[in-house]
């Protein structure tokens, strides 16, 4: 709460976006990304390597976390980056059952 009031105590009243919005709409865009190629190097190469199951899951499970508190507080930037990183990890985990040890 202190935080906030410091950051914009300096900052002019707007009735359009501060300057945070488009911050975390960045970042969101970023972390959305994130696992973009490796879909796509997945689905390109129908292989998975050495992606871990775990860490897929391990990500599926934080960003579901992360989706639910998102849009609990109503809050663009976490339900987009969230929804985005859960569709890409769980084509990933897909990837993994189809691609992976043992699936041919």
């Amino acid at each position: 709460m202190h935080s906030y009031i410091l950051l914009n105590a300096a900052l002019p009243e707007t009735t359009g976006w501060m300057w945070y919005e488009y911050v975390g709409y960045l970042g969101s865009f970023l972390t959305s990304i994130t696992f973009v190629p490796q879909v796509y190097k997945a689905w390109q190469t129908k292989s998975v390597g050495d992606l871990s199951k775990w860490t897929v899951l391990i990500v599926i499970l934080s960003a579901s976390i992360w989706l639910t508190y998102g849009i609990a507080i109503v809050n663009g930037p976490v339900i987009v980056a969230n929804s985005v990183v859960l569709l890409s990890s769980l084509i990933l985990l897909y990837f993994t059952f189809r691609f992976g040890p043992g699936s041919k």
